[in-house]
């Protein structure tokens, strides 16, 4: 064999490897190429606005960890328009105004008062309500029915004037020497469609109430815990309030001071201090806000969409707290409480 036969026929397989990895590389680069042109062709994802209208906070963020849950993601495919009236009526009609001028593709409205000005200010874009304490939504001419709303309008009921009457109830049960309950409020005006059956539980069990107003600013808690002491009351029902909500160490610390037993309509003020709780979990609340909102934006009609209402309720009892307070939780509760803190 010859030698030189040999080394052509070497260099020639090289060669020819060596232009398979050039033939191999250039389709690589081009094919990369190809996707990354159709890469920067891919129209960008729709970012859908949603406004939000409150008289007390900025979008919750159970409700931001909710909507992620269906695949809205704050800064990607969803961003809010928020306005907070901060406690200030008043503001309310041109903050909605505003959010319908903003092209809005909907209101998520949280309070009697915010839903009623968006109502007002739009009979086309979708209303979605958050938090609704007043009376019967069909009674007070809201939606048609909870079946089937009509209108541009949905949500969740929120059912806060009955569970605050069944926290008075609770209260009740666990401090039932107590016959006179200071009921905390911000503004008679705005906290009144909460109260008449807290009434009718207080008419029932025999019970006293005097209102421990902190203002409409929901500010001067000294002069509310003031009123209570000053008319020796024996208890304290928190009425279920976004404003309490964000207030809530500063409430747990002052009925601590005054070592006064009260309930609360979350159990995350049990958690920090308080005594006892009753009410829905905010997560699941949003959750189901979500969830409407969710069916708007892949193009459901408000009016078509049943309100709902909690589907969940938990009960949580701090017996720290109550040994503080030298008080004795009836077995009856603790075996309906879902959590119980010692």
């Amino acid at each position: 064999m010859n030698p030189r036969c040999g080394v052509r026929r070497q260099n020639r397989r090289i060669g020819m490897g060596r232009r398979s990895v050039l033939a191999g590389g250039i389709a690589l680069a081009t094919g990369t190429l190809v996707v990354a042109r159709i890469a920067r062709a891919q129209p960008a994802e729709r970012v859908r606005r949603i406004g939000w209208l409150s008289g007390t906070e900025n979008v919750r963020p159970t409700l931001s960890e909710a909507l992620r849950e269906l695949g809205w993601i704050e800064g990607r495919n969803i961003s809010f328009e928020s306005r907070n009236a901060e406690r200030q009526r008043e503001r309310y009609a041109p903050m909605a105004k505003d959010l319908v001028a903003a092209k809005v593709e909907l209101i998520v409205a949280v309070a009697p008062g915010a839903i009623r000005a968006a109502m007002q200010a739009t009979n086309e874009l979708p209303i979605v309500m958050a938090w609704w304490g007043g009376p019967d939504l069909v009674e007070a001419g809201v939606i048609a029915s909870y079946a089937r709303p009509v209108g541009n309008v949905t949500g969740v009921d929120m059912l806060l004037s009955a569970l605050d009457a069944k926290r008075l109830d609770v209260l009740h049960q666990a401090v039932p020497k107590a016959t006179k309950i200071a009921v905390l409020i911000h503004g008679r005006q705005i906290m009144e469609p909460q109260m008449p059956a807290v009434r009718e539980v207080a008419r029932k069990a025999g019970l006293t109430l005097e209102m421990a107003d902190t203002g409409d600013s929901a500010s001067d808690y000294d002069a509310a815990f003031e009123t209570i002491a000053r008319t020796q009351c024996q208890a304290l029902l928190v009425m279920a309030s976004p404003a309490f909500g964000r207030d809530r160490k500063l409430i747990i610390e002052r009925a601590a001071r005054a070592r006064m037993p009260a309930i609360h309509a979350a159990a995350l003020n049990v958690r920090e201090g308080g005594l006892i709780s009753y009410g829905t979990t905010p997560l699941e609340l949003d959750r189901q806000v979500a969830r409407q909102i969710d069916k708007i934006l892949r193009g459901a009609k408000a009016g078509d969409l049943p309100v709902e209402q909690p589907s969940r309720y938990e009960m949580a009892i701090n017996l720290a707290t109550a040994n503080a307070l030298g008080i004795v939780i009836p077995q009856s509760l603790l075996l309906q409480a879902d959590q119980v803190i010692e």
